[in-house]
């Protein structure tokens, strides 16, 4: 049997680490060589999570035809948002909790997705149906996905079944969730030793929208002053990508993860579908209040296809 590859996005974050980790464990004691790896090193807030477990970061490769012919992805699924040369290796298995777009093969594989806050929720669903009992180690992982993802469960993606795994998960981890959870978020938000670059395109996904070239970056924090104090040098940050990677339009989402409130700061065109969007008047300089909104999946992303495509 041969090996395979485990790995979560590009700009991989807490889940799509911990996501190939743990997917990785439930296919090694399912008797499949795998190995876990990333598309990228971890963010800060993931670099805590791991040294908190004490748990070894992961390789980061950049191509795999070179080394498998069969690859697992898990937290993604949209080809622009995986390895360079997906198209060269087979896939057999996906755990996902996004949309569904610029995905097909050619052999049946396994998919599971479900509309739920955090892939590490799938897979607590997936080691209980085939009771293979989760080590304490990797249920702190998988609980501090869950609690990324969701925002300490604040999040409108946030499910009831979130919300159990997180409970199980934590009891197993035996952690408090409230304040490691608290502890976790804040450690991913120190962004003075970030150059803009790693600000506006730390956490983004490109997305296809009618024929458009959508790039969406997010950056949690404790003060959205921290972020927009340096806005200048992000709009040229956000422009110089633009060009050299051919995006259309280039949005930033800044949240404050302590009252789930949302900047957006928006470079490129076209401007005009951002506010039909979201329903709003950008300013002189292309920013936007968005009360409530935390989820780039659920409040950002649908709207902008719906203006897209009306």
């Amino acid at each position: 049997m041969s090996k395979e590859l485990v790995f979560g996005h590009l700009n991989p974050d807490t889940d799509a680490i911990v996501a190939a980790k743990a997917l990785a464990y439930f296919e090694s004691k399912m008797g499949k060589d795998v190995e876990a790896v990333a598309l990228g090193n971890p963010n800060a807030e993931t670099n805590f999570v791991l040294n908190h477990f004490s748990e070894p970061t992961p390789r980061v490769v950049k191509t795999v035809a070179n080394e498998v012919d069969s690859v697992m992805l898990v937290d993604h699924n949209e080809s622009q948002q995986s390895v360079a040369d997906l198209d060269q290796v087979t896939i057999s298995t996906v755990v996902d909790h996004h949309r569904i777009a610029n995905f097909e093969t050619a052999q049946p594989l396994f998919y599971r997705a479900e509309p739920v806050g955090c892939t590490s929720t799938i897979l607590t669903k997936l080691f209980n149906e085939n009771k293979i009992e989760i080590p304490a180690q990797l249920a702190g992982l998988m609980a501090s996905a869950i609690i990324s993802d969701t925002l300490l469960l604040k999040s409108p993606t946030t499910t009831d079944d979130d919300r159990e795994a997180l409970r199980e998960l934590a009891e197993i981890a035996d952690i408090d969730v409230d304040s490691y959870g608290i502890e976790m978020l804040k450690a991913g938000t120190d962004l003075s030793s970030k150059t803009e670059l790693e600000l506006v395109d730390g956490d983004a996904k490109s997305f296809e929208m009618n024929g458009k070239n959508v790039r969406i970056g997010q950056v949690n924090t404790v003060d959205l002053d921290d972020v927009f104090s340096r806005q200048d040098a992000l709009v040229s940050t956000m422009e110089k990508e633009n060009q050299t990677n051919s995006y259309d339009l280039f949005l930033l989402l800044a949240t404050n993860i302590l009252n789930s409130d949302s900047e957006l700061l928006v470079v490129g065109e076209p401007k005009d579908i951002v506010e039909k969007a979201f329903n709003t008047k950008l300013s002189e300089d292309n920013r936007a209040s968005l009360p409530g909104v935390v989820s780039r999946k659920k409040q950002v992303v649908p709207p902008l296809m719906d203006a897209f495509n009306a």
